[in-house]
Protein backbone atom coordinates (compact mmCIF):
# COMPACT_ATOMS: atom_id res chain seq x y z
CA UNK A 1 0.00 0.00 0.00
CA UNK A 2 3.07 2.30 0.64
CA UNK A 3 4.07 1.59 -2.70
CA UNK A 4 1.69 2.27 -4.37
CA UNK A 5 1.19 5.67 -2.85
CA UNK A 6 4.70 6.33 -3.72
CA UNK A 7 4.53 5.41 -7.20
CA UNK A 8 1.40 7.98 -7.48
CA UNK A 9 3.50 10.50 -6.27
CA UNK A 10 5.64 10.33 -8.22
CA UNK A 11 3.27 10.31 -11.57
CA UNK A 12 1.61 13.40 -10.33
CA UNK A 13 4.96 15.48 -9.43
CA UNK A 14 6.25 14.25 -13.54
CA UNK A 15 2.76 15.41 -14.96
CA UNK A 16 2.85 18.99 -13.29
CA UNK A 17 6.54 19.25 -14.70
CA UNK A 18 6.18 18.70 -18.24
CA UNK A 19 5.01 22.09 -19.58
CA UNK A 20 6.86 23.57 -17.62
CA UNK A 21 9.86 21.68 -19.71
CA UNK A 22 7.84 22.43 -23.01
CA UNK A 23 7.87 25.99 -22.04
CA UNK A 24 11.61 26.51 -21.84
CA UNK A 25 12.46 24.61 -24.70
CA UNK A 26 10.39 26.68 -26.76
CA UNK A 27 11.80 29.78 -25.36
CA UNK A 28 15.08 28.65 -25.92
CA UNK A 29 14.47 27.88 -29.66
CA UNK A 30 13.08 31.02 -30.28
CA UNK A 31 16.47 32.70 -28.82
CA UNK A 32 18.00 35.23 -31.92
CA UNK A 33 20.90 33.93 -33.47
CA UNK A 34 24.39 34.37 -32.40
CA UNK A 35 25.74 37.54 -33.97
CA UNK A 36 28.35 36.00 -36.01
CA UNK A 37 25.75 33.83 -37.57
CA UNK A 38 23.26 37.48 -38.33
CA UNK A 39 25.93 39.35 -39.65
CA UNK A 40 26.32 37.91 -42.95
CA UNK A 41 22.53 37.58 -43.63
CA UNK A 42 22.62 41.50 -42.66
CA UNK A 43 25.47 42.07 -45.10
CA UNK A 44 24.06 40.91 -47.86
CA UNK A 45 20.67 42.42 -47.73
CA UNK A 46 22.37 45.94 -47.52
CA UNK A 47 25.22 45.26 -50.67
CA UNK A 48 22.30 43.76 -53.20
CA UNK A 49 20.42 46.93 -52.70
CA UNK A 50 23.67 49.22 -53.62
CA UNK A 51 24.51 46.54 -56.70
CA UNK A 52 21.07 47.37 -58.06
CA UNK A 53 21.28 51.26 -57.35
CA UNK A 54 24.73 51.09 -59.31
CA UNK A 55 23.52 48.69 -61.82
CA UNK A 56 20.72 51.26 -62.70
CA UNK A 57 22.88 54.28 -62.90
CA UNK A 58 25.16 52.78 -65.67
CA UNK A 59 22.21 51.71 -67.32
CA UNK A 60 20.98 55.03 -66.99
CA UNK A 61 24.24 56.20 -68.73
CA UNK A 62 24.72 54.10 -71.07
CA UNK A 63 21.45 54.96 -72.60
CA UNK A 64 22.17 58.60 -72.65
CA UNK A 65 25.31 57.65 -74.55
CA UNK A 66 23.64 55.95 -77.01
CA UNK A 67 20.87 58.51 -77.52
CA UNK A 68 23.30 61.61 -78.17
CA UNK A 69 25.24 58.70 -80.33
CA UNK A 70 22.20 58.36 -82.21
CA UNK A 71 21.45 62.03 -82.37
CA UNK A 72 24.61 62.93 -84.01
CA UNK A 73 25.02 60.29 -86.57
CA UNK A 74 21.57 59.31 -87.28
CA UNK A 75 21.47 61.89 -90.25
CA UNK A 76 20.55 61.31 -93.98
CA UNK A 77 23.10 63.87 -95.69
CA UNK A 78 26.23 65.48 -94.38
CA UNK A 79 27.82 68.46 -96.62
CA UNK A 80 31.34 70.04 -96.09
CA UNK A 81 33.63 72.51 -96.90
CA UNK A 82 36.87 72.91 -95.95
CA UNK A 83 40.98 73.52 -97.31
CA UNK A 84 44.09 71.85 -97.54
CA UNK A 85 47.80 70.64 -98.21
CA UNK A 86 49.17 68.57 -100.81
CA UNK A 87 52.83 67.79 -101.66
CA UNK A 88 53.03 67.32 -105.38
CA UNK A 89 55.51 66.43 -107.99
CA UNK A 90 54.77 68.13 -111.16
CA UNK A 91 57.52 66.76 -113.49
CA UNK A 92 59.43 63.78 -113.19
CA UNK A 93 62.77 65.18 -112.47
CA UNK A 94 61.21 67.90 -110.50
CA UNK A 95 61.15 68.83 -106.72
CA UNK A 96 57.67 68.12 -104.68
CA UNK A 97 56.22 71.35 -104.95
CA UNK A 98 53.58 72.74 -102.11
CA UNK A 99 49.92 72.52 -103.24
CA UNK A 100 47.12 74.45 -101.53
CA UNK A 101 43.41 73.16 -102.32
CA UNK A 102 40.10 74.33 -101.45
CA UNK A 103 37.58 70.89 -101.38
CA UNK A 104 33.67 70.07 -101.03
CA UNK A 105 31.46 67.12 -100.63
CA UNK A 106 28.23 65.75 -100.21
CA UNK A 107 27.39 62.54 -98.39
CA UNK A 108 24.53 60.38 -98.71
CA UNK A 109 24.41 57.79 -95.33
CA UNK A 110 22.62 54.80 -95.56
CA UNK A 111 23.23 53.40 -92.01
CA UNK A 112 24.58 55.36 -89.19
CA UNK A 113 28.31 54.05 -90.34
CA UNK A 114 27.76 53.51 -93.95
CA UNK A 115 27.60 56.06 -96.80
CA UNK A 116 28.37 57.20 -100.20
CA UNK A 117 30.40 60.40 -100.70
CA UNK A 118 30.92 62.59 -103.61
CA UNK A 119 34.00 65.07 -103.48
CA UNK A 120 35.48 67.98 -105.54
CA UNK A 121 38.73 70.12 -104.96
CA UNK A 122 41.16 72.04 -106.63
CA UNK A 123 44.37 71.77 -106.05
CA UNK A 124 47.10 75.43 -106.75
CA UNK A 125 51.04 75.77 -106.94
CA UNK A 126 53.80 77.31 -108.16
CA UNK A 127 57.00 75.02 -109.16
CA UNK A 128 60.56 76.10 -109.52
CA UNK A 129 62.17 75.10 -112.50
CA UNK A 130 66.01 75.86 -112.57
CA UNK A 131 67.18 77.48 -116.85
CA UNK A 132 69.35 74.25 -116.90
CA UNK A 133 66.16 71.62 -116.19
CA UNK A 134 64.23 73.01 -119.01
CA UNK A 135 64.17 73.94 -123.00
CA UNK A 136 64.49 77.44 -124.13
CA UNK A 137 63.30 80.11 -122.73
CA UNK A 138 62.47 78.38 -119.52
CA UNK A 139 66.07 80.54 -118.07
CA UNK A 140 63.86 83.66 -118.56
CA UNK A 141 62.70 84.87 -115.04
CA UNK A 142 59.26 84.87 -116.09
CA UNK A 143 59.09 81.12 -116.72
CA UNK A 144 61.10 79.74 -113.13
CA UNK A 145 57.47 79.87 -111.67
CA UNK A 146 55.04 79.06 -113.44
CA UNK A 147 51.41 78.68 -111.87
CA UNK A 148 49.82 74.98 -112.43
CA UNK A 149 46.81 74.11 -111.04
CA UNK A 150 44.44 70.18 -110.83
CA UNK A 151 40.89 69.81 -110.34
CA UNK A 152 38.85 66.06 -109.29
CA UNK A 153 35.72 64.77 -109.08
CA UNK A 154 35.61 61.63 -106.90
CA UNK A 155 32.92 59.01 -105.07
CA UNK A 156 33.53 56.54 -102.77
CA UNK A 157 32.10 54.73 -99.71
CA UNK A 158 32.89 56.36 -96.32
CA UNK A 159 32.63 54.38 -93.27
CA UNK A 160 32.66 55.32 -89.51
CA UNK A 161 34.77 52.95 -87.81
CA UNK A 162 34.73 54.39 -83.89
CA UNK A 163 31.67 56.54 -82.84
CA UNK A 164 31.49 58.68 -79.82
CA UNK A 165 28.93 61.71 -78.60
CA UNK A 166 31.27 64.08 -79.41
CA UNK A 167 33.60 62.73 -81.51
CA UNK A 168 34.16 59.86 -84.30
CA UNK A 169 36.88 58.30 -86.78
CA UNK A 170 36.49 57.48 -90.30
CA UNK A 171 37.24 55.92 -93.13
CA UNK A 172 37.10 56.68 -96.46
CA UNK A 173 38.49 55.69 -100.31
CA UNK A 174 37.39 57.64 -103.47
CA UNK A 175 38.58 57.81 -106.69
CA UNK A 176 36.97 59.50 -110.26
CA UNK A 177 38.69 61.89 -112.81
CA UNK A 178 41.15 64.71 -112.54
CA UNK A 179 42.00 67.14 -115.21
CA UNK A 180 45.99 68.82 -114.96
CA UNK A 181 46.45 72.12 -115.83
CA UNK A 182 50.43 72.27 -115.92
CA UNK A 183 50.97 75.09 -119.35
CA UNK A 184 48.49 77.68 -119.08
CA UNK A 185 51.22 79.99 -117.36
CA UNK A 186 54.25 79.17 -119.38
CA UNK A 187 53.69 82.10 -122.49
CA UNK A 188 52.68 79.67 -124.82
CA UNK A 189 56.12 77.94 -124.57
CA UNK A 190 54.19 74.28 -123.28
CA UNK A 191 55.94 72.00 -120.92
CA UNK A 192 59.09 73.66 -120.83
CA UNK A 193 60.90 69.99 -121.57
CA UNK A 194 59.94 68.82 -117.58
CA UNK A 195 56.16 69.61 -116.74
CA UNK A 196 53.38 66.42 -117.19
CA UNK A 197 51.24 67.77 -120.12
CA UNK A 198 48.06 68.96 -119.66
CA UNK A 199 45.35 66.43 -119.96
CA UNK A 200 42.97 64.31 -117.94
CA UNK A 201 44.14 61.57 -115.57
CA UNK A 202 42.69 59.28 -112.93
CA UNK A 203 42.90 60.29 -109.28
CA UNK A 204 42.57 58.07 -106.18
CA UNK A 205 42.09 59.40 -102.36
CA UNK A 206 42.64 57.24 -99.29
CA UNK A 207 42.26 58.61 -95.44
CA UNK A 208 41.34 58.30 -92.36
CA UNK A 209 40.18 61.09 -90.42
CA UNK A 210 38.57 62.57 -87.02
CA UNK A 211 35.53 64.86 -86.56
CA UNK A 212 34.64 66.96 -83.63
CA UNK A 213 31.08 67.89 -82.82
CA UNK A 214 30.55 71.05 -82.26
CA UNK A 215 27.03 70.39 -82.06
CA UNK A 216 25.14 67.34 -82.74
CA UNK A 217 24.53 68.38 -86.77
CA UNK A 218 27.67 70.44 -87.13
CA UNK A 219 31.30 69.68 -86.48
CA UNK A 220 34.89 70.20 -87.48
CA UNK A 221 36.87 67.40 -89.38
CA UNK A 222 40.76 67.14 -90.58
CA UNK A 223 41.58 64.19 -92.31
CA UNK A 224 45.24 62.88 -93.73
CA UNK A 225 45.38 61.72 -97.32
CA UNK A 226 47.27 59.68 -99.75
CA UNK A 227 46.37 60.91 -103.15
CA UNK A 228 47.53 58.91 -106.19
CA UNK A 229 47.13 60.83 -109.69
CA UNK A 230 48.48 59.49 -113.06
CA UNK A 231 49.24 62.48 -115.11
CA UNK A 232 52.09 62.54 -117.94
CA UNK A 233 51.78 58.52 -118.56
CA UNK A 234 53.13 58.11 -114.82
CA UNK A 235 51.83 57.83 -111.51
CA UNK A 236 52.21 60.78 -108.78
CA UNK A 237 52.25 59.45 -105.37
CA UNK A 238 51.24 61.98 -102.66
CA UNK A 239 51.04 62.82 -99.10
CA UNK A 240 48.87 66.02 -98.08
CA UNK A 241 45.72 66.56 -95.49
CA UNK A 242 42.22 68.18 -95.83
CA UNK A 243 40.44 70.36 -92.74
CA UNK A 244 36.67 71.60 -92.86
CA UNK A 245 33.60 72.06 -91.24
CA UNK A 246 30.79 69.71 -91.50
CA UNK A 247 27.28 69.80 -91.08
CA UNK A 248 24.06 67.17 -91.09
CA UNK A 249 20.96 67.27 -92.18
CA UNK A 250 17.90 65.24 -92.28
CA UNK A 251 17.01 62.19 -90.04
CA UNK A 252 16.79 58.39 -90.92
Amino acid sequence: MYSFRRLALLLALASSASPILQAQSSSSSSNPAPADQQAPAAQQSQSQPQLSVQARIKARREQRRAAAIHEAYDHLYEGYIGAGYLRFRPGTTLERVNEYDWNGGFTRYLSERLGVTLDGRGYYGTPFIEPQQGTPPAGDVGLTKPAISQYAVLIGPTYRFYLQPKYSISGRVLAGYAQGNFTGDTSGYGTLGVLYPDGAAYAVSASIFAEYNLAPNLGFRIAPEFYLTGFGSSQQSNLGFTAGIVYRIGKQ
